[in-house]
């Protein structure tokens, strides 16, 4: 019978999609084995996205009021009779959860001290200060079940891999398909909610005009509350003429991750619409600081056509003390930004272009 194994990644998309290659690399280690990801509700449409998840399980965060409200998740952890639970990231609730469904083997790392309490295979991994990737690193939490390669980013990429669950739909998809020969889509993601440090409206905004100025759509994403705010300093009024659509507030996750897919890339800073679109084989630039961690050699995204911009610059302190006032990101100029974007060719869909 093939082993079914839990992969425990309970925060958000962009952390949820570096994590695919853990996946991707079970089955490689075991083939037929089934894989069932463990992860936040709004993350659910990443996993049906992904060729190497079999299944998925909605953490609720209701579930961690209380023990009473764990028992039905406890039930399914011991239905699945796993040969073993990965956390990948940590989480004390299902730590215990693990131990108490009596899986075989449970793995975390040993700098969390309820692990030494709930896993019996403990792997040494401090991340603050590593030089690897995100994902390279938690390639590593599979070292007890016999993988003991660090590989280059270029092979963990092709595991971090995403193929529309779902067809665009027709408004959509008729959106995009006006576009004119040599014209690219491209979109925009100029809020992070927080995850990330950002470019600036005033940089995306200028963006956009060099972009349209060259011939391109620009379309702008974001929450309904993103949409919101982005019309509350007058920004999409200010760039009207530039955008050929406003999509913020317009998509569930499933339904943008089928536009991105459709379109021919996306620029955001370090959130979960870019790795999204790398992992859809999208043209996906980010922007980031040079300061460590947040730096792109700890969470750059990862694709065949991937690429990210940095202002070269030593760690700065005075950004530590001031996120929002960031002044290391805000120096990509524009025109830097604009001049990636004009060179890249339109691509097939992901569909045509990823199929497992």
């Amino acid at each position: 019978m093939s082993p079914t194994f839990l992969v425990s990644r309970t925060d958000a998309i962009g952390d949820v999609v570096l994590t695919l290659p853990v996946c991707g690399v079970l089955k490689q280690l075991f083939p037929g084995c089934r894989v069932v990801l463990i992860g936040r509700s709004y993350t659910a449409a990443v996993a049906a996205a992904c060729p190497w998840v079999d299944e998925f399980l909605e953490l609720d965060t209701r579930v961690e009021i209380g023990k009473l409200a764990a028992a039905p998740l406890l039930a399914q952890l011991r239905n699945y009779a796993a040969a073993a639970i990965i956390h990948v990231f940590p989480n004390k609730l299902l730590a215990r959860l693990g131990k108490e469904a009596r899986i075989p083997v449970r793995i975390g790392t040993r700098n969390r001290l309820f692990h030494w309490l709930t896993c019996n295979r403990l792997v040494a991994l401090s991340r603050r200060h590593s030089p690897l990737h995100e994902a390279q690193l938690n390639l590593q939490l599979l070292a007890p079940l016999g993988y003991a390669a660090t590989p280059p980013l270029a092979e963990v990429a092709d595991f971090a891999r995403l193929v529309p669950a779902m067809p665009l739909a027709d408004r959509w998809r008729a959106l995009l398909a006006a576009r004119q020969p040599g014209q690219l889509n491209i979109i925009l993601h100029p809020r992070s909610r927080g995850s990330a440090r950002e470019w600036g409206l005033s940089n995306y905004g200028e963006l956009a005009r060099q972009l349209h100025a060259a011939g391109h759509r620009v379309f702008v994403s974001g929450t309904a509350d993103e949409g919101a705010e982005l019309a509350a300093v007058n920004w999409l009024r200010d760039y009207k003429t530039y955008l050929a659509a406003d999509l913020t507030g317009e998509f569930a996750l499933p339904d943008f991750i089928a536009f991105i897919a459709a379109a021919d890339g996306l620029v955001a800073g370090s959130t979960g619409p870019l790795h999204l679109a790398a992992a859809l084989g999208r043209h996906a630039l980010g922007l980031y600081p040079p300061i460590r961690p947040m730096h792109p050699g700890r969470w750059g995204p990862l694709g065949p056509h991937a690429e990210y911009l940095v202002f070269d610059r030593p760690d700065c302190q005075d950004c530590r003390a001031q996120p929002a006032q960031c002044t290391c990101i805000k120096a990509i100029a524009a025109a830097a930004v604009a001049a990636r974007v004009v060179a890249w060719q339109p691509l097939p869909s992901a569909q045509q272009a990823q199929q497992p």
